[in-house]
Order: structure tokens, then sequence, then C-alpha cells
């Protein structure tokens, strides 16, 4: 059920959102319960046959955390904390194993089949929709238990930290000391109309990024990169529309969703982790990590990055730790090689943005108008290089692609007419009003999250605004809804894959 579906807009959500508050005003821990059975029902209109594996997930991660709580690591008595060790690996390890197997196995046993020459088969696997986030979400849980220790005792409280329907499917990737105070607040549970008129703002402010902007480039992502993997050269122009729309429509479908995400967690009465700081205006790819996919990068950071030491052990142990750190960030994504390819490409460009300022920064001033220009321009560029082996399904595809951005003609003849956009009814001036358009508001308008806030504001004064913000996005949004549903197909949102 995708959010910006009919079925969720004018049905899923009306009838959760009323049970919530009408269970809220007298039994919080019912209108709890209630939200978390509702996620799981969202889980299993996605996919019914691995709502067993959700739920057994959900009290595999419950019973550890418990054990590891209750013999309290922090509390000085070493023989307790050993314990609680092992308990923190067997119950990390389970989660690993588990997604391993659905993520992971059918890749590794691809490629020991083409180093052996065999052809083992484990069987068709289907990847459990959004398996990485409740994994990684849960596994920052045990971590927390043993680190902090973080303690949960009602498992419904649990179970909806995990599986709340904004976030389960694509994030963002959440840590139980940012939930549970919320969850426990007897606040949460009454209707706050400020909150859900300026939640329903972003809510429609994510729809827009996704209905118009994301599946309005999409097709000239689509074109260019389907027909490089058929095997077709794209010329300069069409390699270069190809790529910066995968850009462009990577960004808005997935801020777009995260938008939507807080958006409806701000109607319930929640406040999610934002994801998205306006990346694509970073002066470095440091920066840039720091706006991408935040939760993520925070993730890596606090659980992979500092714990292999950080920047703590000198300046080669740090550019090794960057490279493991965004390596497996790659895997992250997906069993591909492209995806290994592009978290390593990425720990090049941090390793090479450390070595850089550390060489320089004595030396020049790095704040000058000139300079920032210069780096903004060089990071934009460097994260659409690595963004074609993200979207490319092999390196074949992504060579073909990378060489019709640098060959002004290629072995298909002159760089115009474009045939790859032309043989699929695309028009090239369109495309280009699209990316310049798009180009635009990522470049130069405030971002989502200090519009949200602005909206809040002001709705929390009450007054006429909170009636004219709600009526006027209700409508906007089910007309982006009635938009969608008469489209000839649906797009889904691009992490879903992850």
């Amino acid at each position: 059920m995708l959010f910006t579906s009919a079925a969720f807009f004018c049905v899923y959500l009306p009838v959760v959102f009323a049970g919530y508050y009408v269970l809220g005003g007298r039994w919080p821990l019912a209108a709890a319960a209630w939200l978390f059975g509702a996620s799981v029902a969202f889980y299993g209109y996605w996919m019914p046959e691995f709502t067993l594996l959700l739920l057994g997930s959900i009290v595999w991660n419950f019973v550890v955390g418990k054990h590891i709580g209750t013999l309290d690591p922090l509390g000085g008595d070493e023989r307790k904390r050993r314990r609680a060790k092992r308990w923190l690996i067997i119950g990390v390890t389970g989660d690993l194993v588990v997604l391993a197997y659905f993520k992971y196995a059918g890749f590794f046993i691809a490629n020991l089949n083409a180093l052996l020459d065999q052809t083992w088969s484990l069987g068709n696997i289907v990847l459990p929709i959004g398996i990485s986030f409740f994994t990684f979400t849960q596994i920052a849980f045990l971590a927390d238990s043993y680190l902090k220790g973080t303690r949960e005792y009602r498992f419904v409280h649990f179970g909806l930290f995990v599986t709340y329907f904004p976030h389960l499917i694509a994030g963002p990737v959440l840590h139980h000391a940012q939930m549970m105070p919320q969850f426990k607040e007897v606040a949460t549970y009454r209707l706050n109309v400020a909150n859900v008129a300026a939640g329903m703002a972003i809510f429609a402010i994510g729809l827009s990024k996704k209905v118009v902007f994301a599946d309005g480039v999409s097709p000239y992502a689509d074109a260019v990169f389907n027909a490089a993997a058929l095997g077709q050269h794209p010329h300069l122009v069409e390699a270069w529309m190809g790529a910066l729309a995968y850009t462009f429509q990577l960004y808005f479908d997935f801020s777009g969703y995260s938008d939507m995400a807080i958006g409806l967690s701000w109607m319930f009465n929640v406040k999610l982790p934002y994801n998205f700081n306006s990346p694509y205006k970073a002066l470095n790819i440091s920066d840039f990590w720091r706006r991408w996919h935040m939760t993520l990068s925070a993730f890596l950071r606090d659980y992979l990055y500092i714990p292999l030491g950080g920047n703590q052990k000198g300046p080669r142990r740090r550019y090794i730790n960057l490279m493991v750190t965004m390596v497996l960030g790659g895997l992250w994504h997906g069993a591909s090689w492209t995806f290994v390819f592009w978290g390593t490409l990425h720990g090049i460009y941090l390793v090479i943005n450390h070595a850089f300022q550390k060489l320089v920064n004595n030396f020049y001033d790095l704040n000058g108008p000139a300079f920032k220009l210069v780096a903004w321009a060089m990071t934009f560029l460097s994260a659409v290089v690595a963004w074609v082996f993200f979207r490319a399904p092999d390196f074949p595809t992504a060579l073909r692609v990378l060489n019709g951005m640098v060959t002004p003609s290629t072995v298909t003849g002159e760089m115009f007419p474009p045939v790859i956009l032309g043989n699929r009814g695309l028009d090239v001036g369109r495309g280009a009003v699209w990316l310049v358009a798009l180009a635009g508001i990522s470049f130069l308008m405030p971002n989502s999250n200090r519009i949200g806030e602005a909206l809040l504001a002001h709705c929390r004064k009450g007054g006429r605004f909170v009636a004219i913000a709600l009526g006027a996005t209700l409508v906007s949004s089910a007309f982006l809804v009635l938009v969608n549903a008469a489209r000839d197909s649906v797009s889904a949102f691009i992490y879903f894959n992850f």
C-alpha cells in the first residue's frame, strides 16, 4: 500500500487515524496497540507471507534486549557484563543471519558458482520489503541496551517502535531513545489540530515530490539506463540527461517518502528524525553525507565507523575505517557489485576530501566564494558519477553511460538526433526544462524541514491559518492521489528495494 495510493489515503489513513484518537482519549496503551496492529497490517498488505518473519524478529529482539537489560551491563558487575555481551552477540548474530540469507545468500552463491564453475542454487529467494530498515533499527536497540543501559518493558511499545508504519518500509532508521519517550507520553494519543494541519502540509509536499517531480523525470532516466543495459550507447546529451534525471529522481523520490513519513507522524503527534537537509547544496562529500539519508549516515558512524576506531588511531587507520564503512554502506543498499563499487567510490571521495583539507587548511582560505563554487560543483558532479553505478544493473551499463557523458560522438553516430530518447517519444527540450526546474528547487529553494517547522509554528498560533492549511493540503493531496491513480502504472518508491 503506497502512500500515494487511493487505498492508503482514502481508506487506511482515515480508519487508523480515527481509531487512534478515539482510543487515545481514554486508553493510551490501547491506542498504541491499535497503531501497532495497524502497522503490522500495513506490512501484511505488502507481503503477507513475511508478516510472521517481522513479528518473529520483534519477539526475538525484545527477548534478547530484555535479557541484556536485566543483567545491567553498566552496573559494575563484570560477570554480568560478560553475560550481557554474549546476549548482545547472540542477538545481533541472529539478526544478521536472517538479513544475510534473504538479502545476500543468492548473491554469494552466484559469485561462488562463477568462481568455481558450479550450478548451485538456493532457489528463488524473495527479499522481504523493509528488512534492512527493521533489522538495523533493532540492532541499534540491542547495542544501546548493552552500551547505554536502554531498557524496554512494554512489548506493545517496542513492537510499535519497530513496525511504526510511516518508517517501516523505507526508514528513517530509528533509535529507541528517539521514539520511546514519545510513545509513553499521554499527550501523544490526544488530538492536536495544529500538528495534524502542519503534518498534512508536509505530507502534501512529499507527495508532490514523488508524484510530480520524481515520477515526472523518471522516464528520461529509465530510457537511457534501460537502453544502455541492452547494449546501446547513449549520445553525450542523452547520457547526461539520463544521469542527471536519475540524480534528481532519486532525491525527490526518497526525500518525498521521508517528508510523507514525517508529515504522517506529526498527524499522530510523533516526531521522526529528519533524513535530508538539501544534500545537493553540499560543499564537500563529508557535508553531503551529513545531509543525505542522515539517519543511515548516523547509524554507520555510531555503530561501525566509531567502533572501528574512527579518527582516533591516526590518519592511515582513519582512512581505512572510512573505506570499510562506505563499502559496507554500499553493500547495505543491495547485493550487487555495482552497489559495492558505489560505496567504494564514496569511500575514496571521503579519503581524498579529508586528506585535501588536512593538506591545504593551513595555507589557503577555503571559505572564499570562488572556492565554494568550485567545491560545490565538484561535489555535485562526483555524486552524479557515483549515482550512475548506483542505478546501473551492471558495470557494462554504467560504463556505456559514463562513456557517453565524456564522448561527443559514439559508435552509434553523431550527437544529434538523440536516438534513444526519440525512440521512446521523449523530447529533449522538455527534459531540459525538467532538469533546470529540479536543479533550481534542489539548489536554491529552502528545504522541506525548514518549511515544515515554519508551518508548524504558524499552526500552533491557532486562528484561521490552521483551517486554511488543513483544507488546502487535504484538497491538494487528494488531487495528487487522483492524478496518480489515473496513470497507467504506479511506481513504488526506489528505496523499497533496499
